[in-house]
Parts: C-alpha cells; structure tokens; sequence
C-alpha cells in the first residue's frame, strides 16, 4: 500500500483530533473542520493553542516513523517569547535542560527576526508595553508534551505563540491556516 500524505496548517484553537467525545455537546473545532478525506490521523501532535504543520498519513508504519523519538525527526518551530533571550538562556536551550521528565536533548536554537509572512492569528497573543518580546526558531528531535513551551519557560521565557514551520522534510511552505495539500510519504 502506497502512503498518502496530507500536510495540514493547523490553526489555533483547533484539537489535534478528529472528534471532541471527551466533551459532550464541545463546539471545540476539531480536524474534521477542515478535512474530509477518510482514514487518515495525525503523525503526531500540535496542542490546541499551537498552530502550523501536522502532517496527516494513512499509512501506519509511515505514522509511526513520523511521530516515535526514536527516529529522530526534526521538528522546527518559531516561537515567540515574552522577554528578552541572553547568551546563557540560548545556549541552556542549546545543550538541554532539566524537565520535570528528565533532560531535553541539545536542540538547535536561533533568535530571528519577527516572521514576515506570518498570519495574524486569532485571538491576538497578549500584548505588554512593558515587557519585550522574540522570536526563536527550536529545532528539536525528540517529542515530549508541550516540550518547547516547558523548554522556554525553564529559561524565563513563556511562550506566547508557538507556529511548527516543518517536520522532517515537510513544511508549512505558504499554506495558510486552515489549508492543506497533498504530499509524499519522503516529502518532496
């Protein structure tokens, strides 16, 4: 069996699922919203307030390899910080840092400049006169729950927007939120 891939921009506020049982009578959008194509599931996971790239298989084998830690994957996400990130906070992202589950494994981390492309995202992330914010592109290759948003806030620096721009060879690559197009299962 040949695997179809789906790549879906996954807007905020959207569970990572295709049905809300767990509440009865939830108007909690769901990927169903936005995909109709049957028998497909998500390789992995974006929480409801994450938006960007989830990329969606028919293929079990295929999900596996996408979404297990043990295939390394990398994951990359612009996340935007409240404050200012020093050397010391970069470089502790850098090498790892001690969680509640143990020590992260050493991640790429950049600061960058605010993403030019970038959909305005509903509701707006809070805004501080008083308080500074970034922007940090995370590489990381492992996929613990809600890692990057405990990563930064292990440095002091909370996450107010968290966008996946790419798994592995897959990437956003212009979709808007909401949208989604057809891949391949290497991701060319």
């Amino acid at each position: 069996m040949t695997a179809r891939v789906i790549l879906l921009n996954k807007p905020y506020g959207v569970l990572s699922q295709f049905t809300d049982k767990g509440t009865e009578g939830s108007s909690r959008p769901t990927l169903s919203t936005y995909i109709d194509e049957k028998g497909f599931y998500p390789a992995g996971r974006l929480d409801r307030d994450s938006e960007g790239l989830l990329v969606l298989t028919d293929h079990g084998p295929l999900q596996a390899r996408i979404a297990h830690p043990k295939y390394k994957r990398p994951k990359t996400y612009l996340v935007q910080v409240e404050g200012t990130p020093d050397a010391a906070a970069l470089e502790a992202l850098r090498k790892g840092v001690d969680l509640k589950d143990g020590l992260t494994k050493p991640a790429e981390v950049d600061q960058i400049d605010a993403p030019e492309t970038l959909w305005p995202r509903d509701p707006p992330v809070r805004f501080r006169k008083t308080v500074p914010d970034a922007w940090l592109r995370i590489t990381i290759r492992e996929g613990r729950n809600r890692q990057v948003r405990r990563m930064t806030a292990h440095v002091d620096l909370p996450t107010l927007r968290l966008i996946r721009a790419s798994v592995g060879d897959w990437e956003l690559a212009g979709l808007q939120p909401g949208a989604w197009r057809w891949s391949t299962e290497n991701g060319r």
